[in-house]
């Protein structure tokens, strides 16, 4: 019989298969909205120019400087195009970046958004954002920064490079893994979890060996857009803390930070919450923290803090930074628990290794 448990369903619509990228145009009527800003990167640019050809009157202007760890200054510009052109909605077509920006602006205004999703940051089905100003990156929760809807389209990712492709991957599956042993995890979570698990872990190996493959590239969205379900239905744990801490603090890029931390974020907390993690440590050949780092050395993820440009000088820091406001976890979070950790993910050091 399950434990007692409480489980809300996150309001949100969800738009999914090839070619739903030429129903943005009626997802913004169904919102009621007429003049949307499209966001992106620098990178999308043309891709959102694009984007507001197709859309024509309805498409207002765009903002191509989305960046990472959604900075402060970055949305306080972006506001003021919003303003400027008379915007009533914003389409974010991007990764995690951009959708971090159009949460940022909704949050400040609460303006309708429509995400195109085209990694599997899985961010876009969650009501968490994260913002970055003077050197740290902070997070908060409120029901207005959830997106209204979003697309996905697997066509938008058949060209989405490898090295991205696998790193977006294993940052929603750290989402999927910490929803397991989330202190407000349910039944219904840990279920979404598993598959959203499943198949990441399917799709990502054959997106490496043909990164046009459609059935895989459709898989992997797939299991993406769950594990958010899993990210922005119950509290995250230290992992986040942790990339949060490093991301923010260091400047390290979003989804490697995530890719690299994973296996070693499952090996801490893996001997404290050995029931709730069994299941996905069985996807992983019974050892969850190891079995996620043969994946990710299989399928050519990052695995040293240390390539990223992360010095050892930094780790003692980091582990300091960590232990400040600890998020809930099954094991204690300790400066010299996380300093261990941290040691080991910057030498890419396989977790359970002598």
């Amino acid at each position: 019989m399950p434990d007692p448990f409480i489980y809300t369903a996150s309001p949100g619509r969800v738009v999914f298969g090839p070619g739903t990228l030429a129903r943005v145009g009626d997802e913004i009527a169904s919102l009621g909205c007429r003049r949307a800003l499209i966001l992106s990167t620098a990178f999308q640019k043309p891709e959102a120019e694009g984007l507001a050809a197709q859309l024509g009157n309805l498409a207002a202007g765009t903002f191509t400087e989305a960046a990472m760890h959604t900075p402060v200054a970055v949305t306080e510009k972006a506001m003021k195009v919003y303003e400027a052109i008379g915007a009533d909605c914003v389409v974010a077509l991007g990764g995690g970046s951009t959708i971090g920006l159009g949460k940022a602006i909704a949050w400040r205004n609460d303006a309708p958004q429509v995400v195109v999703a085209t990694t599997y940051a899985g961010s876009e089905v969650t009501d968490i954002l994260g913002q970055t100003e003077n050197g740290r990156k902070t997070t908060l929760r409120d029901p207005k920064i959830r997106p209204e809807t979003v697309i996905y389209d697997p066509d938008l990712t058949l060209g989405l490079p490898v090295p991205m492709s696998v790193a977006s991957g294993l940052n929603a599956m750290a989402h999927a893994v910490e929803g397991l042993y989330a202190p407000d995890a349910n039944p219904v979570t840990s279920m979404i979890s598993l598959e959203g698990l499943r198949a990441l872990k399917s799709a990502l190996p054959c997106i490496v060996a043909n990164p046009s493959d459609p059935e895989a590239r459709s898989e992997a969205l797939y299991g993406s857009w769950l594990c958010g379900i899993v990210l922005g239905s119950v509290a995250m744990s230290l992992h986040h803390k942790l990339c949060h801490t490093i991301g923010g603090g260091f400047d390290m890029p979003h989804a490697e930070t995530h890719a690299i931390l994973l296996p070693h974020t499952a090996a801490y907390n893996e001997t404290a919450a050995p029931q709730q993690l069994a299941r996905a440590a069985e996807l992983f050949g019974g050892d969850l923290g190891g079995g996620l780092y043969d994946f990710a050395k299989s399928i050519g993820a990052p695995l040293a803090l240390s390539d990223l440009g992360l010095r050892q000088a930094d780790l003692e820091r980091a582990a300091e930074m960590a232990v400040q406001n600890p998020y809930k976890n099954p094991r204690d979070v300790t400066r010299d628990g996380i300093l261990d950790l941290l040691t080991r993910a910057h030498a890419g050091q396989r977790p359970g290794a002598a």
